[in-house]
């Protein structure tokens, strides 16, 4: 009797995790089907999964591969999605390489030296996480303003340098380092910089892997605060051209999709390389989901 009621159970969950599986995996093969679609194929009667006749041209038409003349007679013109795939890979890189330095300093730090009222502002500095980014907007735009930063890309980079949520994380994981094993490093000889690089960072991979997971995903998903700070069409990340996308009056489906397959699959890949090392240093820390 209980061996039948634990198939049961068994089967209810592997079913219930199969409908989620579904739901979840759906619009994501909508979206990668619809890219592959013809205007025509998209708007029939009868929806297809599986497309009858796929083609690239959503692709071309979004690198500018099409000559100018056909471009422009389908209404698209002069979009060029390699310029803005170079924006975002190269401002995503560079905020998550600084931020990994800045918050990896900060939180050895805090782990790992006593300094006069270093808990009130470590507190301070995790009272921060309560602040939503929208008040700080304005006033981090007026500042870039002043120093010339608008529309270039330290003024992307530059504010996303540090988060108090990296500090946090990855001072809980340095705080399982043990003091002795720096100790014998200064004996040894070692400078300070030389134990966070050489000695400290190393032990630190899973939790700066998964940091900087966390941290290419925000910065290569942001679409808010790059319309803010950029202006010139040319220096748009992929977000923020795919929104263009949208005309006022028609909505060009196709090219629609498959820049968002562009802009979900690095993601995804990504994580899916890094999980472990996500699992791991939230292991290590503490934080569980």
């Amino acid at each position: 009797m209980y061996k039948t009621e634990q198939k049961i159970s068994r089967f209810l969950i592997h079913l219930f995790l199969i409908c989620g599986l579904i739901i979840t995996l759906a619009p994501f093969a909508w979206m990668i089907s619809t890219s592959f679609k013809s205007t025509e194929a998209i708007f029939t009667k009868t929806p297809k999964w599986i497309p009858e006749n796929p083609t690239l041209e959503n692709y071309q038409r979004l690198f500018g591969i099409e000559p100018p003349e056909i471009r422009e007679k389908k209404g698209i013109i002069g979009l060029n999605f390699g310029v803005h795939s170079k924006n975002s890979i190269l401002i995503a890189i560079s905020i998550t390489v600084l931020s990994l330095f800045v918050n990896s300093l900060a939180g050895f730090a805090f782990a790992k030296y006593n300094f006069p009222g270093k808990e009130k502002i470590f507190a301070l500095l995790l009272a921060t996480l309560m602040v939503p980014g929208q008040m700080t907007m304005m006033p981090v735009f007026l500042l870039l303003r002043s120093l010339g930063l608008l529309n270039s890309y330290l003024g992307l980079i530059i504010p996303a340098s540090a988060s108090a949520f990296g500090i946090f994380l990855i001072r809980q994981f340095m705080l399982t380092i043990p003091n002795d094993l720096i100790e014998s490093a200064r004996i040894d000889g070692c400078s300070d910089f030389r134990i966070y690089w050489n000695i400290v960072l190393p032990l630190c991979k899973p939790v700066l892997a998964s940091l900087g997971v966390f941290t290419f995903m925000g910065a290569w998903n942001d679409f808010l605060w790059p319309l803010i700070v950029m202006t010139k069409e040319s220096m748009y990340t992929l977000p923020v051209a795919l929104a263009n996308l949208s005309g006022e009056y028609v909505t060009e489906y196709g090219l629609l999709m498959a820049g968002s397959l562009i802009v979900v699959a690095p993601i995804i890949l990504i994580f899916l390389f890094a999980q472990k090392f996500v699992i791991e240093s939230f292991a290590h820390t503490g934080l569980k989901g």
